[in-house]
C-alpha cells in the first residue's frame, strides 16, 4: 500500500460540492440556535462553520485536509477547559475520512490514518473519550474509510476492465490491418516475381527495379508477420470483412435485419470497410439481445467523397439510462483509431440508434 499510487481523474469541484457547503452551513446554524444542550455555543459552532470549506479541496488535497480538520477538533478542548467541543453537524468529517482512502495515494492514506489513531488517542487520554466512544468513533471511522477504499478498487477494477476492452478492439484492428497490407504487398511480390520472368525482353534496369521490388515486398512481409504472430495467436488467417459482408447480418436469427447500402463503397479502403462491418455486427447484436418487442432493425451505409456513415436503428422499447456497455466502448474506440465517430443513444419515441461516421481520407492512430 505505501507505493499505491493517487486514483487518476479526481473530479473537479462541481456544483454539488458547494450546494452540500451550503447545506452543512445552513445545518450548523439551526444546532446551533435549536440545541439546548450544545456545550460552548459559540466555539463549537465556530469550529464546525470554519472546517466545512475543507470539503472542497477533500479530493486534490485529502491529506492536508483531514490533517487540518483532526488537529482543529484535537486542539479545540485547549479553549474550552477541556470540554468536547463539538456539534452533531461535525459527523460530516467522515466524509474527508472516506475521500483520503477514495483519493489519497498509499502514502496519504497511512499518514491519514495515524493522524485520526492519534487525535482519538489523545482524546481518550485527556479523559474526554470515555471506553466505549472510543470504540464507536474507531467503528464509524473504520467503517468510512472501508467504504472509501472499497469505491477505489471497485473504479480501479473498472479502469482494468476498459483497457482490455481497448486492447481487445486494437487486436482486431491490427489483425484487419495485417490482412489488408499483408493482401497488398503480396501482390506486389507476385508482379514482381512475373515482372522478373519476362525481363529478357527488356531493359537491365527494369530487372533491377524489379529485383529490389521483390527484396522489399519479402521483407515487409516478414516484418509484418514476425510484429503481429503473438496478437494473431491462436487464430488462423482469414480475410478481412467488407460492405459486402452486411448481407449476412440480415441472415441471423432473430429480430428481422433491413440492410440499405448507398454511395460509392465499392472502392472503400479496405481496413475501413471492414470497421463498418464490426460495428453494424456489434450494433445488430446488441439490438437483438436488448431492443424489446422489437419487429425490425434498419442497417443503413452511405459512402460520400470524404467519408462512410454508417446508422443502425430498431424499434423496440426504449432502454433503461444506463453506463455504457463495453460492447458501445469498444465501437468507439474502433472508430477513433480511424479518425472517426460513434455514438449510440434513444430515439425520441421509441427504439435505439447507433450512429458512426469513419474518414476515407483519414489515417488510423
Amino acid at each position: 500500500m505505501w507505493n499505491e499510487p493517487r486514483p487518476p481523474a479526481a473530479p473537479k469541484r462541481v456544483w454539488r460540492d458547494w450546494a452540500l457547503v451550503g447545506v452543512l452551513t445552513a445545518l450548523a446554524v439551526l444546532e446551533a440556535l435549536v440545541r439546548q444542550d450544545l456545550p460552548w455555543r459559540a466555539i463549537s459552532t465556530g469550529v464546525t462553520l470554519a472546517l466545512i470549506p475543507t470539503l472542497l479541496w477533500r479530493r486534490t488535497h485529502p491529506l492536508l485536509m483531514l490533517a487540518i480538520a483532526f488537529a482543529t477538533t484535537t486542539l479545540a478542548p485547549l479553549l474550552t477547559n477541556g470540554e468536547r467541543a463539538e456539534t452533531y453537524t461535525l459527523a460530516y468529517l467522515l466524509v474527508l475520512v472516506y475521500a483520503l482512502f477514495r483519493w489519497g495515494s498509499g502514502r496519504e492514506a497511512i499518514a491519514g490514518l495515524a493522524v485520526m489513531l492519534t487525535s482519538v488517542l489523545l482524546s481518550f487520554t485527556f479523559d474526554r473519550l470515555a471506553p466505549a466512544d472510543v470504540g464507536g468513533a474507531l467503528g464509524v471511522t473504520f467503517a468510512a474509510l472501508a467504504l472509501g477504499t472499497a469505491f477505489r478498487y471497485r473504479a480501479g477494477a473498472r479502469a482494468r476492465e476498459l483497457d482490455q476492452v481497448k486492447l481487445r478492439e486494437r487486436e482486431q484492428l491490427a489483425r484487419d490491418l495485417h490482412d489488408t497490407v499483408a493482401h497488398h504487398v503480396s501482390a506486389m511480390a507476385i508482379r514482381a516475381q512475373a515482372g522478373i520472368a519476362t525481363a529478357a525482353s527488356r531493359p537491365e534496369a527494369a530487372t533491377e527495379a524489379l529485383h529490389v521490388i521483390e527484396s522489399e515486398a519479402a521483407r515487409a512481409l516478414s516484418e509484418m508477420n514476425a510484429m503481429v504472430r503473438v496478437l494473431r495467436q491462436p487464430a488462423e488467417l482469414a480475410p478481412g470483412r467488407t460492405i459486402a459482408d452486411l448481407k449476412e447480418l440480415a441472415a441471423g436469427s432473430g429480430t428481422p435485419v433491413d440492410v440499405r447500402v448507398s454511395g460509392a463503397v465499392d472502392d472503400l479502403p479496405p481496413l475501413v470497410g471492414a470497421a463498418i462491418y464490426r460495428l453494424a455486427q456489434e450494433s445488430v447484436t446488441n439490438a437483438r439481445r436488448h431492443a424489446r418487442q422489437a419487429t425490425r432493425i434498419e442497417v443503413d451505409v452511405t459512402a460520400d467523397a470524404t467519408s462512410v456513415h454508417l446508422r443502425v436503428s430498431d424499434d423496440g422499447d426504449p432502454r433503461q439510462a444506463a453506463s455504457p456497455g463495453y460492447g458501445l466502448l469498444g465501437m468507439r474506440e474502433r472508430a477513433g483509431l480511424l479518425g472517426g465517430t460513434c455514438e449510440a443513444g434513444p430515439n425520441p419515441n421509441r427504439g435505439w440508434t447507433v450512429t458512426a461516421t469513419l474518414p476515407l481520407t483519414g489515417t488510423a492512430r
